[in-house]
């Protein structure tokens, strides 16, 4: 069953690479817990097929940097990228999309996650496996407020413009 708006987020870890050591946070990968991350917190979420693929790299995720500091200014307290990716691909791709302080790149390398909000999208024919529907969601204290979820191969709902919209309407 796919998540719908006003459910709870699912309990779950994602993993993060952390370029930069930091209290609390080693080098490398690092377990995020999903519930303790989002709590108290407006997350704007959005998940993709994979890193490194066209769409992602050239509109995806630049359009969600662009957006950072406005969406910032309508109450989002941090940005995920979410993709059935090891850490390890996902700290090479945000490294390489300059995504560093903007946009937490989270890596959901078994699809865990992904099953659990019910939006996994079959690649296996394409030899990419199993993958992350392309969607956005902006969470709130880990509750799920808005859901956009893209028709396969489209890019026009889970975009940073979408989201900022969307930002500003629970803002005000």
């Amino acid at each position: 069953m796919t998540i719908q708006v006003g459910d709870k987020l699912p309990a779950g870890t994602l993993k993060e690479f952390i370029d930069v050591e930091t209290e609390g946070c080693s080098l490398g990968p690092n377990n995020v817990d999903v519930a303790a991350a989002t709590a108290g917190k407006t997350i704007a979420l959005f998940a993709l097929p994979g890193a490194f693929t066209p769409t992602c790299s050239a509109k995806h995720v630049p359009g969600y940097i662009a957006q950072f500091d406005a969406l910032r200014a309508a109450g989002v307290d941090e940005i995920w990228c979410l993709s059935v990716n090891d850490a390890f691909v996902m700290g090479a791709w945000g490294r390489d999309q300059k995504a560093a302080g903007k946009v937490r790149m989270m890596a959901d390398g078994s699809a865990a996650f992904t099953h659990a909000v019910g939006l996994p999208l079959d690649l296996t024919a394409n030899g990419m496996g199993v993958r992350s529907q392309r969607y956005s969601m902006l969470v709130v204290d880990g509750v799920v407020r808005t859901l956009n979820v893209e028709a396969p191969g489209k890019f026009e709902v889970s975009d940073a413009e979408t989201m900022l919209g969307q930002a500003r309407a629970l803002e005000g």
